[in-house]
């Protein structure tokens, strides 16, 4: 069973900094792609970012690209998303998701999510 468990989340100032985390198990980590996408209170599901399965190539929405960093840790299992700069529409409940197998990370094309960690900015 795919279980994919983010978190790092939390209320940070506009101009703050956050970096998540998302364990995932269930599934061999280091064959896929793998993305973040976040959902603002009544939006759509909105792509934040993706990574290849070796982590070689990453790819960002006009949205966060320049501000939002995202890595990976095969060897533990981990994706991580780095967030600078951070602004009042950048809060949503952010969800890491299992992208395709030997994926390179573009377009986006996820299935499983996780549970989701809040991200909320504000002053």
């Amino acid at each position: 069973e795919v279980q994919l468990v983010e978190s790092g989340g939390g209320l940070v100032q506009p101009g703050g900094s956050l970096r998540l985390s998302c364990a995932a198990s269930g599934f061999t980590f280091e064959n896929y792609a793998m993305t973040w996408v976040r959902q603002a209170p009544g939006q759509d599901l909105e792509w934040v970012s993706s990574i290849s399965w070796n982590g070689a190539a990453a790819y960002y929405p006009e949205s966060t690209k320049g501000r939002f960093t995202i890595t990976r840790n095969n060897a533990k299992s981990t994706l991580y998303l780095q967030m600078d700069h951070l602004k009042s529409e950048d809060t949503a409940v952010y969800y890491c998701a299992k992208d395709i197998l030997y994926g390179l990370g573009y377009p986006a094309d996820y299935d499983d999510l996780g549970q989701g960690t809040q991200v909320t900015v504000s002053s």
